[in-house]
Order: structure tokens, then C-alpha cells, then sequence
């Protein structure tokens, strides 16, 4: 099979760095499914990943980088596809200890496929990715602890990144009031936009001190941890839930107890990497259906696979929004 671009990491004298290569199938990682890569999506553990400022990410280099993934099948050895089949393909080991999703053509264990389910298109499956389903995740593990529209207000921290932008879509599409914590004062008329009524600046937000504040929010999604987090826990009303799956404000929680045996707030992590796969396809299921962003056009853009360094960098520095899909 001849040759495709890819984009691949590598570790030169312990310094992480990233370029668009040539590779073919025959250097990819082990895998029962072959597909030719339509979409891929960038993700903040792309970034972390590709420059090496989250640690070591990668755990074997070089990798070709990307964690999601969606395309046609080419060959399988599995009985459960074949040739033409649509697929998604994000966590476990992808893109982090296995060849992932930046490149012409993936190789994957066929147990870590999800059928792209009816409703999608392989590009909005790829504008959802790891974020998408990580919202969707958070709002299916928040409802199945009781979460409901007419319970209050619910907060979603961190805004303008990719799960949380999806989230506050998915949530207003289902009927709740959300409020918006943003540190970015000039996106406010965009959140707006995908459904939040109402939108705080972080940089005005005062936090208090003491171990319980006054009761705001019936849930919220947090990507941002660290005080953030910790302030969450103070402001929930009675029975209030909490996911968490961010760092992105530091992983240091400092907290009491008295939220937790006092008012019965629930904090609830969520781990999409490898969540078991009758919940992983519930959750696509639901993605597109009633999870479905309504502004899944204006959260979603096209970006090149050459464009994804200077994207990482930006991203880092905070300057994106949305989600960029990364057409191969």
C-alpha cells in the first residue's frame, strides 16, 4: 500500500517535537481493523502530548499523535466489520502508547472501534471526538445520579474549551438553564450562542472562604480543577453533583468535608479512556440523538494536518475555542 501523511512525535535527545512525515501501513501498530482515515480532532492531551508540556504523554516514541479517529474500513480480521464499514476510534492506548489518528490510515484493535452510529457523519463524529463523548459521558453520569432540568442551574466551567462547549450545547438542547465560567471576556456572545443564559467572568468571580457558601448550582461540569474546583464544592445546593475531567487550573484540590456530609454533594470523575463498551456505544448512541449540539457547525472547524503544530501552540496558550477537526 503506498505511502500517507502522518503526523509523528518523536524524542530527540529528550525533547519532544512533532512533524508531518511519510509513513505506511506496514510501520503501524498491531491491530486486527485497517480503515482509511476521513477526520481526526484535537484534543488538550493532543497538545500535551505532541510537545511534551504535560510530561510524558506518549509512553513509547516515535508515535504517531492523535487519539480520535474516524473513517471507512479497509480490511478486518475481525468478524464484527468489514470493508466500507464507518468507525469511530478514541481512548485506550490511541495515540498515546499505539499509532493514533493523525495520519492517511489507522491499524486498531477491533475492540476499541465504535461503529459510527446512524445520525452522524464521519466529520461530526470527528467535531465530538474524545470531547464530545467526555460531555456526553459527564451528563450521562450525572443523570443517572438523579441531574434533571428542573432541579436548578447548572454550571459549566472553563467554557470555551472543546467538552465544555459541547457540554453547555447538549445541555441547553435538553431543557437546563446553564450558566458559563469563562476567563475569556471577548467570547461571551459565542457561548450565548450555544445555549448559555447566563455568563460569568472568572476574573470577577469572588470565591469566599469559608467551608460552605451560599448554595448556587444544582450541578456542574468542571474542566478547569485546582481552586475552581474546590470553590464548586463551597457553592452546590443540597444534593448537588459535580464531574470532574479537567486540569486545566491545576490538579491540586484543596477542599473540606463538610460539602460532602453536610449537603451531600457528590464529586464524580470522568474517565473516557476507558470507559466499558456497552456505555462507551450508549453514549455515541445518544450523541446522535438527543446529545446531539445543535451548533455543532459553528463549535466544529477544518484544520490541516499541517496546521496542527502552530494549532497545539495556540492552544496551549489558551487562544482557541471550540473544536478543530483535523481533515486528512
Amino acid at each position: 500500500m503506498s505511502a500517507f501523511k502522518a503526523l509523528r512525535v518523536f524524542n530527540e535527545d529528550d525533547r519532544i517535537a512533532c512533524r508531518v512525515v511519510d509513513a505506511t501501513l506496514e510501520e503501524l501498530s498491531a491491530g486486527e481493523v485497517v480503515f482509511k482515515t476521513a477526520y481526526s480532532s484535537v484534543n488538550y492531551k493532543d497538545a500535551l502530548a505532541a510537545t511534551g508540556a504535560g510530561g510524558r504523554v506518549i509512553r513509547k516514541y516515535p508515535l504517531i499523535g492523535g487519539i480520535d479517529a474516524a473513517g471507512e474500513v479497509v480490511t478486518s480480521a475481525d468478524f464484527r466489520f468489514k470493508p466500507g464499514d464507518e468507525v469511530i476510534c478514541t481512548s485506550y492506548d490511541f495515540g498515546v502508547a499505539h499509532d493514533g489518528g493523525y495520519a492517511g490510515m489507522c491499524r486498531v484493535p477491533a475492540d476499541w472501534i465504535v461503529p459510527l452510529p446512524r445520525g452522524l457523519t464521519l466529520f461530526e463524529a470527528m467535531a465530538l471526538g474524545t470531547a464530545g463523548y467526555t460531555a456526553g459521558l459527564a451528563l450521562e453520569l450525572l443523570e443517572l445520579n438523579g441531574m434533571a432540568p428542573a432541579k436548578g442551574k447548572v454550571l459549566v466551567n472553563g467554557a470555551t474549551g472543546g467538552v465544555a462547549s459541547l457540554a453547555i450545547d447538549m445541555l441547553a438542547g435538553l431543557g437546563y438553564t446553564v450558566t458559563a465560567v469563562t476567563g475569556k471576556d471577548a467570547e461571551h456572545e459565542f457561548l450565548r450562542q450555544i445555549g448559555a443564559t447566563e455568563i460569568l467572568s472568572r476574573h470577577k468571580l469572588e470565591m469566599g472562604t469559608r467551608p460552605l457558601e451560599k448554595t448556587l448550582w444544582a450541578a456542574a461540569f468542571d474542566s478547569v480543577g485546582g481552586e475552581s474546583l474546590a470553590w464548586l464544592t463551597r457553592t452546590m445546593q443540597q444534593a448537588g453533583l459535580i464531574a470532574s475531567f479537567g486540569n486545566a487550573g491545576g490538579i491540586e484540590f484543596k477542599a473540606t468535608v463538610l460539602p460532602f456530609i453536610l449537603r451531600g454533594v457528590r464529586l464524580i470523575g470522568v474517565d473516557s479512556a476507558y470507559t466499558a463498551m456497552p456505555l462507551r456505544r450508549k453514549v455515541w448512541q445518544r450523541l446522535a440523538a438527543d446529545l446531539k449540539p445543535r451548533h455543532l457547525a459553528a463549535i466544529g472547524h477544518i484544520i490541516a494536518l499541517e496546521d496542527l503544530p502552530a494549532y497545539f501552540d495556540r492552544m496551549l496558550k489558551g487562544q482557541v475555542r471550540g473544536r478543530a477537526v483535523v481533515k486528512l
